[in-house]
């Protein structure tokens, strides 16, 4: 089966002006030419140029795409890795100007408001789940103990993913057994306080 310029771009969702962009710089070339120099595209096109769309999608730019579809699959993972790098930049920072907004939206007393805004897993959430899951304060204050210890940079990494504030992360990873131990007194007498 053989495509027609205008058929191919509509399977593919893209205009006319697009493909003939993309024969003027050598990603997709037609298979054949008929009368009156009409473009046709060969089935052997078509599947191309669904991994050239596939590709956009994830965001690489075309020079790229060219030379990972012409080149061997190293290229290709070499590329793809390097456009993973970028989007883990970039939510990075996104995820702090999210993080830097809850902090300000708390200090203006809109806290609640805020995290539910964040949109996925944020503090309320987590420890909501953890609690859920029967892992009480105290042994969530020894999860993240663990976690600091065992991987320090991750353990901040986590913290700034569910927007907790600076200070109040530093007080989370700097805590120890005295910590434990002050927890788990405030939490025993807690019901002492409900029945008097």
């Amino acid at each position: 089966m053989t495509y027609a310029i205008g058929r191919l771009a509509k399977k593919f969702g893209l205009s006319r002006s697009a493909l003939l962009y993309y024969d003027s710089i050598g990603l997709l070339r037609p298979a054949g030419r008929v009368a009156g120099e009409y473009r046709r595209y060969s089935e052997a096109d078509a599947a191309r140029l669904s991994r050239i769309c596939l590709y956009r999608r994830v965001g690489l730019p075309l020079a790229d795409i060219k030379k990972a579809l012409d080149e061997p699959d190293s290229r290709l993972s070499g590329v793809l890795v390097a456009r993973l790098d970028e989007l883990n930049r970039d939510m990075a920072a996104l995820r702090e100007q999210q993080r830097i907004i809850v902090s300000l939206l708390k200090n203006r007393g809109a806290m609640r408001e805020a995290e539910e805004r964040v949109g996925y897993m944020n503090r309320t959430i987590w420890t909501g789940l953890l609690s859920a899951s029967g892992v009480g304060p105290v042994e969530q204050l020894r999860w993240h103990m663990a976690f600091e210890r065992h991987s320090p940079a991750k353990h901040q990494e986590f913290l700034k993913f569910l927007c907790i504030p600076d200070d109040e992360a530093a007080r989370i990873r700097a805590l120890d057994e005295s910590d434990l131990e002050e927890r788990r007194r405030r939490l025993e007498m807690e019901p002492e306080r409900g029945e008097a």
